[in-house]
C-alpha cells in the first residue's frame, strides 16, 4: 500500500481515466454547496462534529494510508504550517479510511498537533465519492474540502501535490479572506 500515497497525485491507467472523465464535472459540483455534516473520532478516540466548527475554515484532508511516504509528508506540512493555519481561524482535519489505533500510532509518530479522523465506515468518504479500491482495500482519494465559516464549500481540491499541497491552502484561505 505504500505506492499509493508516494506520488502527490494519482498515475490512472487509461480504464480509470475513462472512468473518472464522466466525473470530472461532478468535481465542480461540490463548490457552493453545503459540506456534509458528520461524527467521527479522532487519534485520541475524541469525537468530532461538523457543527462544532461552524464559524472557522475547515480543511478537510482525505488522505490513503497512514503511514506511508506521501501521507507522512503531507501531514508533516500541514504540522509545520499549523500554527499559520490556526492564525487564520482555520482547523486542519486529516481523514482516512484507518481505525482510531492506527491514527493513534500514525499522530504519535509524526507528533502531530491535529485531529486525523477515523472514517472506517466510510460515513464521510462515502458522502463526497471519494472511496476508491485497492486491490482487495478500500482508501480514499487524496483530495481535501475546504469549507468556510458557514459551513459552504469554497474549494475543492482532487489533484494534490503532497510538498506544496498545505502551503496553497493556507494562501487559498488568506486570499479569500482578506
Amino acid at each position: 500500500m505504500g505506492m499509493t500515497c508516494s506520488f502527490g497525485t494519482y498515475h490512472l491507467t487509461h480504464a480509470e481515466t475513462s472512468i473518472f472523465s464522466s466525473s470530472s464535472s461532478s468535481q465542480k459540483q461540490w463548490v457552493g454547496q453545503a459540506a456534509p455534516s458528520f461524527k467521527l473520532q479522532d487519534q485520541n478516540g475524541k469525537w468530532h462534529e461538523s457543527k462544532q466548527y461552524r464559524g472557522q475554515w475547515m480543511v478537510l484532508y482525505f488522505y490513503p494510508k497512514d503511514d506511508s511516504p506521501g501521507c507522512t509528508q503531507e501531514a508533516n506540512q500541514f504540522k509545520a504550517l499549523y500554527p499559520k493555519f490556526l492564525k487564520a481561524n482555520a482547523v486542519v482535519l486529516g481523514v482516512s479510511l484507518d481505525d482510531v489505533k492506527s491514527h493513534q500510532k500514525f499522530s504519535s509518530k509524526l507528533g502531530l498537533p491535529f485531529p486525523i479522523l477515523a472514517d472506517q465506515k466510510q460515513q464521510l468518504a462515502g458522502q463526497f465519492s471519494i472511496v476508491r479500491n485497492f486491490g482487495v482495500a478500500q482508501i480514499t482519494k487524496r483530495e481535501t474540502f475546504l469549507i468556510d465559516p458557514k459551513g459552504t464549500i469554497v474549494y475543492h481540491y482532487s489533484s494534490v501535490n503532497t510538498q506544496t499541497h498545505a502551503k496553497q491552502v493556507l494562501a487559498d484561505i488568506q486570499k479569500i479572506k482578506w
